[in-house]
């Protein structure tokens, strides 16, 4: 078989390929959630993050419960009050400490007005603080939230807690 009708071979094959995928829809971190009964993808966010922290020679996360709940109570605080404070439902580290939550170390991420996880990420990724909190070296576990509130100004208020668990004392 000549090699000119093996490339053409090749090319058609790949074209009636393409021409058969059809994509799912588009990827949750882009999903807007300013809209009602829309839900932030947990997951997509623990893998963006690890991603990220892998990139920079650190260990991924994976999503822990209790911080998936401080980071909702957090959120919705904020949404509440239409206001975007760490202190909103009281100083973070009292609220580890209230909900029992051992950790080495912790940090908070919060930020509103972002519509998608890929905006809310990329915010804190450019920021250096937030950066740096998403680069928490030893960190393991990791809890995030997104709150729509649309009669507020800033419509989504997000929350992420990422954490070193302390397992001697759990």
């Amino acid at each position: 078989m000549p090699r000119r009708f093996l490339i053409l071979s090749a090319a058609a094959m790949l074209a009636a390929c393409a021409a058969e995928y059809v994509p799912k829809g588009e990827p949750s971190f882009y999903r807007n959630l300013t809209q009602p009964g829309a839900e932030l993808d947990a997951g997509a966010a623990a893998s963006m993050i690890s991603g990220y922290r892998i990139n920079n020679g650190l260990e991924a996360v994976t999503l822990d419960p209790e911080l998936m709940r401080l980071a909702q109570e957090q959120a919705r605080a904020m949404a509440a009050r239409n206001k975007l404070d760490h202190d909103t439902k009281g100083p973070f580290t009292g609220r580890l400490k209230a909900a029992g939550y051992e950790a080495k170390t912790a940090a908070e991420n919060i930020s509103a007005g972002y519509h998608t996880l890929a905006e809310a990420f990329s915010g804190w990724r450019d920021s250096p603080p937030h950066r740096a909190n998403m680069l928490l070296k030893g960190a393991t576990r990791m809890g995030i939230a997104a709150v729509y509130a649309p009669n507020t100004k800033y419509r989504v208020f997000w929350a992420m807690i990422i954490a070193q668990p302390d397992d001697r004392k759990s």
